[in-house]
């Protein structure tokens, strides 16, 4: 079996919580995002974390790492270019300004994260869901690979369309060092 799934499965048994039909590995280290279904990988992606160091903390802009669950999917049927502020689609890449396309927007879809591990990533200051913290896409796609995220992980906007039509809310995802 799959070391990163192990290490989903053994976060799952930790805190009781019995696995989603898709689970998601998203290693900081390797800049990538593994999507299994049962014991089979079915895809890696390449992704973006934070340019900070990982984080829970609010305010921190690091990614937050722990066992988080999917709640919440926005952007089904829009364009892959749309860009989205505060969860509302508000036009597409080519309608913003200038000084907004030079800026790091959330695009594509939306995959929001909640923390699943008391006082590590969830309630208080250290809590994922409160700190808007999503799986999305990028106008920065040339950057992915890399570490270019305010706390986010980051994918192609093709390759984030896909994820998000393959899971469903409640899938669960490991994000690690």
């Amino acid at each position: 079996m799959d070391t990163y799934l192990c290490k989903v499965l053994e976060a799952c048994l930790r805190l009781n919580i019995k696995p989603s039909q898709y689970l998601i590995y998203a290693s900081i280290g390797e800049q990538k995002l593994y999507l299994f279904c049962g014991n089979v990988l079915k895809k890696a992606y390449d992704i973006s974390t934070s340019r900070a160091e990982p984080s829970c903390v609010k305010d921190s802009l690091g990614t937050p790492t722990g066992l988080h669950k999917i709640d919440g999917k926005t952007g089904a049927g829009e364009p892959l270019d749309t860009v989205f502020r505060a969860r509302v689609p508000s036009g597409t890449l080519s309608e913003q300004p200038p000084e907004e396309r030079a800026k790091n927007l959330i695009t594509a879809r939306i995959m929001r994260l909640r923390g699943l591990e008391d006082g590590v990533n969830a309630g208080g200051n250290v809590d994922t869901f409160d700190r808007y913290v999503y799986i999305h896409g990028t106008n920065q796609e040339d950057r992915i690979g890399t570490p270019n995220s305010h706390g986010c992980l980051l994918l192609r906007n093709a390759d984030v369309a896909e994820l998000f039509d393959i899971v469903n809310d409640g899938t669960l995802v490991l994000i690690c060092r």
